[in-house]
């Protein structure tokens, strides 16, 4: 029998696209607040916050691929997911909902051995006249 949680996605946007992560890794959605910079990080780690007590990394989504980096602005959101015991903050342009996606709805990523970003994406999910991309958390948190 699978559980509840094996179909649903939380959606967000970056640019104009819609991205889902499960939601089984998604500790939590919080405003953006400003993080402290971290000497020699990698260009799409922005820094660290302070989340109730507990020291988090935050990576710039867009940056980690390849997109256009924005200034923050309110509508931006913090992801935080949990992977492998690893808890990181995402950067993303709006948080959106959450959805059901059945696995009948979900198409294998494309394969393009020119683009260096297909590597982080699980599949495409289908619904409703949309397309969302979901994404692979263990292969975009890998350093």
């Amino acid at each position: 029998m699978p559980s509840e949680m094996e179909n649903k996605y939380v959606i967000f946007k970056l640019d104009k696209e819609y991205y889902g992560i499960p939601i089984a890794n998604v500790l939590s959605i919080e405003r953006i607040g400003v993080p402290t910079r971290i000497p020699n990080a990698p260009k799409y780690v922005k820094g660290v916050i302070n989340l109730r007590g507990e020291v988090i990394p935050i990576v710039d989504l867009r940056c980690k691929l390849g997109m256009e980096e924005i200034d923050l602005n309110s509508s931006g959101r913090i992801i935080v997911v949990s992977v492998n015991e690893i808890v990181v903050g995402l950067i993303v342009d709006s948080s959106s909902e959450v959805l059901e996606i059945d696995k009948e709805n979900i198409d294998k990523p494309p394969t393009d051995s020119g683009n260096q970003y297909i590597e982080y994406i699980n599949g495409i999910g289908k619904v409703s006249n949309r397309l969302i991309i979901l994404l692979d958390l263990i292969k975009i948190l890998e350093y």
